[in-house]
């Protein structure tokens, strides 16, 4: 991996690490916080790789609509539903219900 990807994604950690309980943000969310707007798949990139850290919460990042598009990358098929299911955030069929109401923009939360 290339050293400024390494920093990209320690930053995007850092982030991941301040997502609440209970609360979702998104790849492009986290992209235009750190100011690479048009970086959400990079985002996404680091998240597939963050396993080998704990206290990073990637199973509260989703799509912008709201989709378990990264669930492949969790051990079990329906980890990452479960994950947030326990922190009381509804899922039908991969896909968080009443997205806007468990919504955490890093931009206007992380002022």
């Amino acid at each position: 991996m290339k050293p400024e990807n390494q920093n990209f994604f320690e930053r995007v950690y850092e982030v991941a690490r301040l997502i609440p309980y209970g609360r979702v943000t998104s790849y492009g969310a986290i992209a235009k916080y750190l100011g690479a707007a048009r970086s959400a798949r990079m985002v996404g990139w680091a998240m597939n790789s963050s396993g080998k850290h704990e206290d990073v919460h990637a199973h509260r990042v989703v799509n912008r609509k709201g989709l378990l598009t990264g669930k492949h990358h969790f051990q079990g098929t329906n980890l990452m539903q479960q994950l947030l299911e326990s922190e009381g955030i509804e899922v039908v069929d991969n896909q968080i219900q009443n997205l806007d109401n468990y919504f955490w923009d890093p931009s206007t939360e992380l002022k």
